[in-house]
């Protein structure tokens, strides 16, 4: 085994966590499509062209998430839903955090911002462990051996 290799243990449970992962960036992307006056009236007025950064991070989750869970250039993938989520998570859920009026609020949006962080992170594992397809040698008895992949 090389250096970089990655064990995948159970290849369907790497599959399952790449759609669950992907599934919420998938919604959101079309959703900021389909309602885009309502995604454009949560980011702060303060920022200009709001219309069109809200339909440029609906093309980088697709086109992240489309990545990662198809596992082509997942690490690509993977830097494209980092990128959008740390803007969104400090402009439009930090800033609703420290800014809402009602305490319910300020919970609910501090649930948002955390859950950004969180996605965060796990987007980030993923732009260093990648989730490639396993190798299985025959008669080996080997549980598989992951591509090495440079993006």
């Amino acid at each position: 085994m090389e250096r970089n290799d990655i064990v995948v243990l159970r290849p369907a449970i790497a599959i399952a966590g790449r759609v669950m992962f992907t599934l919420i960036f998938f919604l959101s992307g079309v959703a900021h499509f389909t309602d885009l006056n309502g995604f454009v009236a949560l980011m702060p007025a303060a920022i200009p062209f709001r219309t069109f950064w809200v339909m440029i991070s609906a093309v980088v989750e697709l086109v992240g998430a489309t990545l990662i869970v198809t596992d082509r250039y997942p690490r690509l993938g993977a830097w494209l839903i980092v990128v959008f989520l740390v803007p969104v998570t400090i402009t439009v859920h930090g800033v609703a955090m420290l800014t809402a009026p009602d305490r319910q609020m300020q919970q609910i949006q501090t649930s948002f911002f955390l859950k950004g962080v969180a996605m965060t992170g796990a987007a980030l594992l993923i732009t260093q462990l990648g989730v490639r397809p396993t190798e299985r040698s025959p008669g080996s008895g080997s549980r598989g051996r992951a591509w090495p992949q440079s993006v």
